[in-house]
């Protein structure tokens, strides 16, 4: 699939990368330990081109419907969206507009509130079939409550998925985050692929209010980039999966599936990034964990922690 950034291109932790024109992409260190780094430098004029084909068209035909909640927070909703996209549209199905839910039990906003609904719908035309509401006569019928690991297979539609829709033609996706690896997962299926990356990448655009706030957090980053010769970095930092243990290692003790701070710290380090790099995390919140990394890269920021780190 396509992985070379899992976010949006107005979502928060991509405007590091557009305030540059860095690309994500792995490389591999001593012992053959893997990691991801922001390296490639692209000219600010080069036009950065879509990795993936535009689905085909479908048919309108629906045989039941899918929904979901976009959940733990802005970061996570483009990859929310790409899984049930591909579900929806390999079950023939209809989606219902997503409401989005926050970490506080019971409190929810509608998708309008954040995301532009016309854009959404604009851009997911011919790909899948998008309502804003579930019809009338399927509110009070029971959906099959799925979990779905976050970038799903089609071995999983197959095995797990389909044969519940099947049954009850009505699905309540809950999309899980049981692991921070970003190693693509292998397919041969093209339109898979290129849905779970359309989806991705220009499903969600944000509303008016929040698209100036994003640009005002871009005009920011380009400014520290100035102090640092031009180079912001972007790092997915995910410390509350790390605090759950969810990070995977494969091929003995040498390569893993993410890292903590510590270990990025150590890593850019030893490729040589100077301390005036400006870093952007993708944390919500300021973790103690990453002090350690602020105290070596003082230009260390999230969108939203204390106040000497908030950009």
């Amino acid at each position: 699939m396509c992985h070379a950034i899992t976010a949006l291109k107005l979502n928060i932790q991509q405007l590091a990368v557009e305030a540059t024109g860095v690309e994500l992409n792995a490389m591999k260190i001593a012992d053959n330990t893997e990691i991801t780094k922001a390296g490639v430098e692209l000219e600010a004029t080069e036009e950065i081109k879509p990795c993936w084909t535009k689905p085909s068209p479908k048919d309108d035909q629906s045989n039941g419907f899918v929904t979901m909640s976009l959940t733990i927070g802005p970061e996570y909703h483009s990859s929310q969206i790409a899984d049930a996209v591909v579900i929806a549209r390999y079950l023939g199905a209809t989606l219902v507009l997503p409401e989005i839910r926050g970490n506080e039990l019971g409190k929810s906003r509608k998708f309008q509130d954040m995301y532009d609904v016309e854009k959404f719908k604009m851009n997911l035309d011919g790909v899948v079939k998008v309502v804003d509401k579930l019809p009338a006569e399927w509110t009070t019928k029971k959906p099959a409550v799925i979990r779905v690991p976050n970038r799903v297979t089609e071995d999983f539609i197959l095995d797990t998925i389909q044969p519940a829709f099947q049954k009850n033609s009505y699905l309540r996706l809950a999309i899980i985050f049981s692991s921070v690896s970003l190693k693509p997962k292998g397919t041969n299926n093209k339109d898979l692929d290129s849905t779970a990356c359309h989806a991705m990448f220009t499903g969600l655009k944000l509303n008016a209010e929040y698209s100036e706030v994003a640009e005002q957090m871009l005009g920011r980053l380009k400014e520290l980039s100035q102090k640092s010769d031009g180079r912001v970095l972007a790092v997915d930092t995910r410390t509350d999966l790390l605090e759950k243990k969810t990070c995977k290692t494969s091929a003995g003790a040498r390569r893993k599936g993410c890292y903590n701070p510590q270990e990025v710290l150590n890593f850019l380090k030893k490729v040589g990034f100077s301390a005036n790099t400006t870093i952007y995390l993708t944390e919500t919140w300021w973790h103690k964990g990453l002090n350690n990394l602020k105290k070596a890269f003082p230009n260390t920021y999230t969108k939203a922690s204390n106040s000497s780190s908030t950009i």
